[in-house]
């Protein structure tokens, strides 16, 4: 392995003293054997003693990936435990003659992610783990971290900004760049080109959408059509841990044509109703938020209404939004962000998916919906009657 294209990258990343080390690429690639080798090549031949952590989202999950391959390579290599190396299987810890210790743990193991500080760090499936945990495990980590992931979807490493720091170095790599694979794994893989989304991420290792993904027909754009034609704009209230989104929905082409004009926490009344001064065409509010709608007509906003709720509204509304294809601004990060990481439930035993979407990454496509069930909806709906100016 140690001949490898993954392996030689990881080595002059780690002799280049990067700072985070990004192995991004497709299945069977051999980025976790490659960077769990070179953890063994520093364990037995480096004078300078380490502390290497290696960490997942689970137990079971290191012990089917990076244990297992970090034991293979052990062996592969002629080292005995008792003689090279003395192993707690207990605690999945090897300790070296050479002082060197690589400690295996999960990433719900929060004593651990918040205890002492190592040398190196490794995320094995870094993705399937939180910001937050990353951030901890970060702070404790003195020399250098390795991440390896299928990119199945945008996650904190791109949202966050870790992609971009000046001292990131990524890795990108695909079954092709392991020689080690035999004719039949080979064509294992290849036979799956026919699903595009699952090609593009484990074949490619392209960032792809993740599985359940709700809104799959959008697309960004540079600009709204100066002749599209405004249907209304959606307001989803939000003030501390919330944001207040406001979205302008126009319609041109037969799809449909978003642009985010607000996103931001701590937004009271008054300041929302500055937003909306002067601007043509109907605000659909969260209709839960009847007090809010109210104080903002009477800051002067007369064309505001509460949405049409009901028992089963919000999937009515994601059925509306579902028949266009949605044209997104490429200014409207957020509406993007969400896009790509709003989902329907999964069932916790069977993996299957629900009839029923999460309900978080959802601000700014709540405000969409909103105009879609009071502008868009082909049934005929009874409105609410609209309160009246200085009416609770």
């Amino acid at each position: 392995m140690r001949t490898t294209y993954v392996y030689k990258c990881n080595l002059n990343a780690w002799l280049e003293r990067k700072r985070v080390v990004a192995n991004k690429g497709g299945t069977r690639s051999g980025k976790t054997y490659s960077i769990v080798s070179l953890f063994v090549s520093v364990a037995v031949g480096n004078k300078k003693s380490r502390v290497i952590d290696i960490v997942s989202e689970s137990i079971p999950h290191l012990k089917r990936g990076a244990i297992n391959d970090l034991d293979d390579i052990l062996e592969k290599e002629g080292l005995v435990d008792g003689k090279d190396y003395e192993l707690n299987k207990t605690e999945h810890v090897y300790q070296f003659k050479t002082g060197t210790i690589i400690r295996c743990f999960s990433a719900d193991d929060w004593g651990k992610v918040k205890g002492s500080r190592r040398d190196v760090l490794f995320i094995n499936e870094c993705n399937r783990i939180g910001y937050e945990v990353y951030r901890q495990l970060a702070v404790r980590t003195t020399e250098i971290i390795f991440l390896d992931w299928n990119p199945d979807a945008e996650f904190w490493y791109e949202i966050k900004g870790v992609q971009t720091k000046s001292n990131t170095i990524e890795i990108h790599s695909t079954y092709k760049n392991n020689p080690f694979l035999t004719q039949v794994q080979i064509e294992e893989i290849e036979s799956n080109k026919d699903d595009a989304n699952w090609w593009n991420i484990y074949g490619l290792g392209i960032t792809g959408r993740s599985q359940g993904i709700i809104y799959t027909r959008w697309k960004q754009v540079i600009d709204i059509p100066k002749s599209a034609t405004l249907v209304g704009r959606g307001l989803d209230f939000g003030f501390t841990n919330d944001p207040t989104a406001i979205v302008d929905v126009y319609k041109y082409d037969g799809k449909l044509w978003i642009d985010e004009r607000c996103y931001r926490n701590g937004l009271t009344n008054d300041k929302i109703a500055d937003i909306l001064k002067g601007l043509n065409g109907c605000t659909i509010a969260d209709s839960a938020e009847q007090k809010s709608i109210v104080e903002i007509r009477n800051y002067g906003i007369r064309n505001i209404e509460p949405s049409i709720k009901g028992s089963d509204s919000i999937r009515v509304g994601i059925q509306i939004l579902q028949r266009y294809e949605l044209c997104v601004t490429q200014k409207s990060i957020n509406i993007i962000r969400e896009l790509r990481t709003y989902k329907w439930k999964e069932d916790r035993i069977t993996g299957e998916l629900l009839n029923e979407p999460i309900d978080k990454f959802n601000h700014a496509l709540d405000a969409i919906r909103y105009v879609a069930l009071n502008k868009l909806s082909e049934k005929p709906i009874i409105k609410r009657p609209k309160a009246k100016l200085g009416q609770i």
